[in-house]
């Protein structure tokens, strides 16, 4: 079942040109992990297992879309675990911001703009919790002209936010694709 969806996962990042080296090691790690494990994709991997997720960007490109996550207590893009439905890492990523954004319209940008591996307390299908990896594979997503944002019920609030005015307990991860994502979009 996971087949179609970690043969993307490896072109995807097969074919994607890192911007340093740091992000070249990650993305030799994630393609190495890929090879490792075919449930990669999925929370059955207790090795770790690839997610995907999208910071969100309102079209005049001054303000980012986060997330206030319920269990994490911290503001983050939307993002998450892949499912048997998508068909891609993209699709993966859009389906989120959709469910967690709530707007509809978004135009996904075609690559990554990068990759971020942290470490979570995960539950498995039996309800066991292990602290494992994420190896999040993080994209840009547009939101249309005049996007308004529903908060669903995976967050404790929803807000858009300056790329200059983050909240201040954002952490270097999402200040980190704050910052690859504005160059990104100038680039």
């Amino acid at each position: 079942m996971s087949a179609p969806l970690h043969a993307d996962a490896t072109s995807v990042l097969q074919a994607w040109t890192a911007p340093d080296e740091g992000q070249e090691s990650l993305r030799r790690d994630y393609l190495d992990h890929l090879a490792r494990h075919d449930d990669a994709m999925w929370r059955s991997c207790r090795g770790g297992h690839l997610t995907s997720s999208a910071l969100i960007i309102d079209p005049t490109g001054e303000r980012v879309l986060l997330t206030l996550h319920p269990t994490v207590g911290r503001w983050l893009q939307t993002g998450g675990h892949c499912e048997p439905s998508d068909a891609s890492l993209l699709a993966a990523a859009e389906r989120e911001a959709r469910e967690e954004g709530g707007i509809a319209d978004l135009r996904m940008l075609g690559e990554p703009v990068r990759l971020d591996r942290h470490q979570v307390t995960c539950r498995a299908a039996d309800g066991t919790r292990t602290s494992l990896d994420h190896l999040d594979v993080q994209w840009c997503a547009l939101a249309p002209v005049d996007a308004e944002p529903i908060r669903s019920a995976e967050s404790l609030d929803l807000r858009w936010w300056p790329w200059d005015s983050l909240p201040e307990d954002t952490d270097t991860s999402v200040r980190t694709l704050v910052a690859a994502s504005r160059s990104h979009l100038l680039a």
